[in-house]
C-alpha cells in the first residue's frame, strides 16, 4: 500500500467514524491524525487510553521489550508484542504477525504502549499499513520524554499519571 492510499483510507476512516457517536478523545486523535498526515488512527492520553481499557472497549498492546517490562515495569492486563529485541533494539521481522495472532478483529480499538511514544508510533503505522483500522499510539508512552538531567519519569508517561502499573 503507498503512503497516498494509506492517507486516503485513514480519511475515509476518520470521516466514517466521525459520524457515528465515539468518545470525545478518540475523536480528537482522529482530527489531529488528519491535519497533520500521520499514518495511523492518532495518539491518545494515557488517562484516556486507560479509561477506555478499563470500559473494556479498547485493548493495550505494550510493544517494549521483555526486558524493559520486567525491570521498568508494565501495565497489568496489557498484551504484548515486541516491536523489537534486545539491547541492540533488532526490528521484530514477525511483529504485525503476531499481533494477528493476538488480536483477530482488525477493526478493535488497539492502544500501543511504548517507553515514550515513538516506537509505538511507528508500530501504529505498520498495523495500519496491514489493515488494522483502529491503531492508536499511547502518547508520551510508558516514561515519557528525557528531562534535563536525562531522566525519564518526570515529564509524562503512564507511571508519571499514577496510571495501574506493576514491576517483576
Amino acid at each position: 500500500m503507498t503512503s497516498i492510499e494509506l492517507l486516503e483510507r485513514l480519511d475515509t476512516i476518520a470521516s466514517t467514524t466521525l459520524a457515528t457517536s465515539e468518545d470525545p478523545a478518540l475523536v480528537q486523535a482522529r482530527t489531529q491524525a488528519q491535519e497533520h498526515k500521520t499514518p495511523f488512527a492518532g495518539s491518545v492520553a494515557p488517562q484516556d487510553v486507560w479509561r477506555l481499557v478499563q470500559a473494556g472497549q479498547a485493548t493495550l498492546l505494550d510493544i517494549r521489550t521483555n526486558e524493559e517490562r520486567k525491570f521498568v515495569g508494565h501495565v497489568p492486563e496489557s498484551l504484548h508484542v515486541a516491536w523489537a529485541t534486545g539491547t541492540s533494539m533488532t526490528r521484530n521481522p514477525r511483529f504485525v504477525k503476531e499481533v494477528e495472532a493476538k488480536i483477530k478483529d482488525k477493526q478493535a480499538l488497539i492502544f500501543l504502549l511504548c517507553r515514550s511514544g515513538k516506537r509505538s508510533y511507528l508500530a501504529a503505522e505498520a498495523l495500519t499499513k496491514a489493515g488494522f483500522s483502529n491503531a492508536f499510539n499511547v502518547s508520551e508512552g510508558f516514561e515519557g520524554d528525557i528531562d534535563e538531567q536525562q531522566r525519564r519519569g518526570g515529564l509524562g508517561g503512564w507511571r508519571f499519571h499514577a496510571l495501574p502499573w506493576i514491576q517483576d
